[in-house]
């Protein structure tokens, strides 16, 4: 052979390589050019699950992982690239039948109180012997459960208790009805019980509105000082029994955003509570004052205090700290409930700074009335019949 020849043969399956090659690559690049920039499908799909609320694995007919996103993972799901083995045995169903199941996650833990404390999937299969796994995390909707049926059953209890006491103060009167001094006396406790009674139905269709879906009405322009002088008036057939005086600081002028009957609501409870945890002699306080944009209204008392553990508790609904005491005074346990739910209605907060022995001091902060003027928001605080400048908020 040849050297031309040879050379021919050599380089002729490069030469034809090459060309065909050339072709491929121009075809590839006309495809790229014609596709639209962006990510593909599989991308999107990718971080559609990447970015899911609820935890999603894919699993094929073996049992392994082939696909899990982060909240899987948070959510004990996946462990290790190891699914949970309930999840698994569930998945190898749904595999074998083509039904869809559903079964409960929950950790074992949870009922120790660690989170999360209720965790549900659905298992789907997928075809050709793959599964996906779609959990959520469902601890809000059993906590929430927990929390109506507890409110039914405290409300329940509550009714009943004067509604029985009434009963048997009824057939007390009837057994005394020739005694004038026995009637008069049981029916005084009978009208106390219905009194009772009433308070408890009013404050439950009040907490009611405020937790529900029932709207507040539209917010007006409240003066403060009003507020501070209806409560005070509220609660002078409580001051005349207890011994109890109240202060006050000077009128103020401050104004808010708000509804006047809730607001003036939520410092009678206030008032009513200091006055019934105050011995007789012991003094209330109540001051008012502008801080950081907000109307604080302080309620102090000299009174028994409360221990650090109940401080965030004291605001559930008919949650007591001295349970025999409140059944003294009449209170309903929903009060503080009340006035809680009127602050973050009204986009404020309630605070309590307490200590046994020494007393405590609930402050309602309420957002301040705001104006616009120029670029600056500012807190409205007419003063003499005079607005000035509040500062910025």
């Amino acid at each position: 052979m040849t050297v031309p020849a040879y050379l021919a043969l050599s380089i002729g399956p490069l030469l034809i390589g090459g060309l065909v090659g050339y072709m491929f690559g121009r075809r590839r690049a006309r495809r790229a050019a014609r596709r639209p920039a962006g990510p593909t499908v599989a991308e999107l799909v990718q971080r559609i699950i990447h970015d899911a609320r609820t935890g999603v694995v894919v699993m094929n007919r073996f049992g392994d992982v082939v696909l899990f996103n982060p909240t899987a993972a948070d959510l004990g799901v996946v462990v290790n690239n190891r699914v949970d083995d309930r999840a698994r045995k569930a998945a190898e169903l749904v595999v074998e039948t083509g039904e869809m199941a559903e079964v409960d996650l929950t950790p074992a833990e949870a009922v120790r109180g660690r989170q999360p404390a209720a965790i549900r999937a659905e298992i789907r299969p997928l075809g050709d012997g793959f599964a996906v796994i779609d959990a959520a995390d469902e601890s809000d909707a059993v906590r929430l459960e927990a929390t109506r049926r507890d409110f039914v059953a405290n409300v329940s209890h509550e009714l009943k208790t004067p509604v029985g006491a009434m009963a048997l103060l009824a057939e007390a009167v009837l057994d005394a009805a020739e005694d004038e001094e026995q009637v008069r006396r049981f029916g005084g406790k009978i009208l106390r019980e219905a009194t009772r009674l009433g308070t408890l139905v009013t404050e439950l269709i009040a907490l009611s509105r405020l937790t529900g879906a029932e709207k507040l009405p539209e917010l007006t322009t409240v003066d403060v000082d009003a507020v501070v002088r209806e409560a005070l008036g509220r609660a002078t057939l409580t001051l005349e029994h207890s011994g109890v005086e109240i202060a006050t600081d000077g009128p103020s002028g401050l104004l808010v955003d708000g509804d006047r009957t809730l607001l003036v609501t939520a410092l009678s409870n206030l008032l009513e509570n200091a006055v019934a945890y105050s011995s007789p002699g012991s003094p209330v306080s109540v001051s008012r004052r502008l801080f950081d944009g907000y109307v604080e209204i302080a309620v102090t008392d000299r009174g028994i205090g409360i221990a650090d553990e109940h401080h965030e508790r004291v605001f559930e609904r008919f949650y007591r700290v001295d349970k025999a005491r409140s059944r003294v005074t009449g209170g309903t346990g929903l009060g503080l409930a009340i006035v809680k739910h009127v602050a973050a209605n009204h986009g404020g907060e309630v605070k309590l700074w307490s200590k046994p022995g020494t007393g405590s001091t609930f402050t309602l902060r309420i957002p301040a009335r705001r104006v616009v003027n120029g670029d600056k928001v500012l807190a409205r605080v007419p003063v003499s019949g005079t607005e000035i400048d509040g500062g910025a908020l």
